[in-house]
């Protein structure tokens, strides 16, 4: 294996020099302000020794770290490589944070050098100034200044263990963690993708990944980029999701495989269907989250197949779980089961295995004599939540899992978002994805509110197509969904208390906040236009 991803780049571009390595289209291009068309690798490659270059003999080396906030531009992936050459690591920055996320990331990571489109410069220097702290800030195309300090590992050789990124998580609950990533982290999940086979098998030298997801979120830049970079393909990154031209790119960039978030198959299927829906090139979605009811329909209408697939950022594809052989279980949440080279375990909140076809949290390791390989290294200045992490030698994942009699793994939840409601354990994402096809909500959250005699009740703040004005008329509105809802789910599923709002507490890669909806929610529960719809929930009368 080579020791940086730079290694790898450059051994894919004397290979296959005149592929495509990107793409820009015209909507992305326009929507950035810059050049549309493709990058070959040996053009990429050059830019990135270019780039190298600079770097070099303005005194960056093994141990910096850089800042990066270019969204999804080209220019992200060549500074990259670039600094990667040097084994300096990035920190990839979330274009929609501000002034206060900033100041802490900035602190946080020690970056000594930010490169930032311009119009976030400002915000940059004002975050950087709050947290007492030096940055200096370039485009992507100005000369970096000289390294404020030498380079901490200089003396070292850049090696597979070498930082190649510290990844933010998307801090849901909490303060983000910065999960330290190293080149084997990089390494082992585009290889991992390329020696996938079956159902998501990439043909070297020939593949065309679209990807509307963000290149600082792992699924992006380890999985998607590096997936590529092993095995010739191109990359074509859309500046986010566009529902109404999805298809569009799709045809034009002549994707054979496309990338996606659940909500993403939600929206699609929403749109009215067109004699082109199979007009398209693409063999595979990789993702996950896609709603059960919608799975098997989108698959018809579409003409291939979602593969539903399980990993984290501190996972990377070390663990990644995917259900890329049939059976897939279409329309269960299932995700596959895992290979030779993943250990799965699910135990129950005293850490005990729990049987089959039961709810436990998914601990995951590495199969063999290093059960944390291809992992990340840890939590940057927090070894505390490391160990914690890997208690007794698993990996705790936090997300609630099931296992069914044939072996295979479905996906309930994240554990700190199951609703207890009367004895009853209610996943938020279920309801959400059900509710989530009444006709008149456009988007919706569900969490815990805390309820006198029941624990818990369930709350569902939604944002609904035509926004009821009157009080009336959202009593009215909730009283129609939450009685549909009713027909769909089990009467304690069904939101208690139903709140109208323009959007929803969401991450940059549309997650829902999970933390800051909690909070959210009992504020908004005090309001008088929230409404309260427990007189309608009532356990169904069975009759023999």
């Amino acid at each position: 294996m080579e020791s940086t991803i730079y290694s790898a780049f450059k051994k894919t571009a004397s290979h296959w020099p005149d592929n495509d390595f990107m793409v820009v289209l015209a909507e992305t291009a326009q929507a950035y302000d810059i050049e549309a068309g493709a990058l070959s690798y040996a053009t990429a490659l050059a830019e990135i020794e270019r780039l190298s270059a600079q770097y070099e003999a303005a005194g960056y080396g093994h141990g910096h770290r850089v800042g990066i906030l270019l969204e999804n531009r080209p220019a992200f992936i060549l500074h990259w490589l670039a600094l990667n050459r040097l084994g300096v690591s990035i920190v990839p920055i979330n274009p929609d944070l501000r002034i206060a996320e900033l100041e802490y990331l900035i602190q946080h990571s020690e970056m000594l050098l930010a490169v930032a489109l311009p119009s976030r410069h400002a915000e940059l220097t004002e975050a950087a100034k709050q947290a007492n702290y030096m940055l200096p800030l370039i485009t992507p195309d100005q000369s970096p200044p000289a390294a404020q300090t030498p380079a901490p590992l200089v003396d070292q050789a850049i090696t597979t263990d070498s930082e190649c990124a510290l990844m933010y998580t998307s801090g849901t609950t909490g303060r983000p963690k910065g999960c330290m990533l190293s080149n084997t982290y990089f390494h082992s999940s585009g290889q991992w993708y390329a020696d996938l086979g079956g159902l998501a098998t990439l043909h070297p030298g020939s593949e065309r990944m679209l990807t509307p997801l963000p290149l600082f979120h792992m699924n992006a830049l380890a999985t998607s980029t590096m997936a590529m970079i092993k095995t010739g393909g191109c990359l074509i990154v859309l500046d986010r999701f566009h529902p109404r031209t999805w298809w569009e790119s799709v045809r034009l960039s002549q994707a054979t495989v496309i990338h996606y978030l659940g909500v993403m198959p939600a929206i699609l299927m929403k749109l009215a269907a067109s004699e082109q829906d199979r007009d398209h090139a693409v063999r595979f979605g990789f993702g996950a989250g896609v709603d059960g009811t919608l799975h098997q329909p989108f698959e018809a209408r579409f003409g291939f197949p979602l593969l539903e697939a399980w990993a984290m950022t501190e996972t990377g594809a070390a663990a990644c779980i995917i259900a890329n052989q049939e059976p897939r279980y279409i329309g269960t949440n299932c995700f596959g089961t895992e290979s030779s080279a993943v250990e799965v375990l699910l135990v129950d909140d005293h850490g005990q295995p729990v049987p089959t076809n039961t709810n436990g949290e998914l601990l995951v390791r590495r199969s063999g004599d290093n059960p944390r390989y291809g992992f990340f290294s840890g939590y940057w200045k927090d070894p505390a939540a490391t160990a914690e992490a890997w208690t007794d030698g698993w990996f705790h994942t936090g997300d609630i899992v099931r296992r069914d009699e044939n072996g295979y793994l479905h996906f309930v939840d994240r554990k700190r978002n199951v609703i207890r409601r009367s004895g009853e354990n209610i996943a938020a994402v279920e309801v959400e994805n059900v509710m989530q096809q009444h006709p008149a909500i456009r988007s919706i959250a569900v969490t815990a509110v805390p309820d006198d005699i029941r624990g818990d009740e369930v709350m569902a703040l939604i944002v609904t197509h035509e926004a009821p004005s009157s009080l009336e008329q959202k009593q009215q509105l909730a009283t129609e969904i939450v009685t549909w809802g009713l027909t769909q789910l089990a009467y304690f599923k069904v939101p208690g208390y139903v709140k109208f709002v323009e959007s929803l507490p969401l991450t940059s890669t549309n997650k829902i906040q999970r933390g800051e909806l909690k909070k959210i929610a009992l504020e908004l529960l005090e309001e008088s236009d929230c409404i309260n719809t427990n007189h309608l929930k009532r356990r169904q009368e069975v009759v023999s």
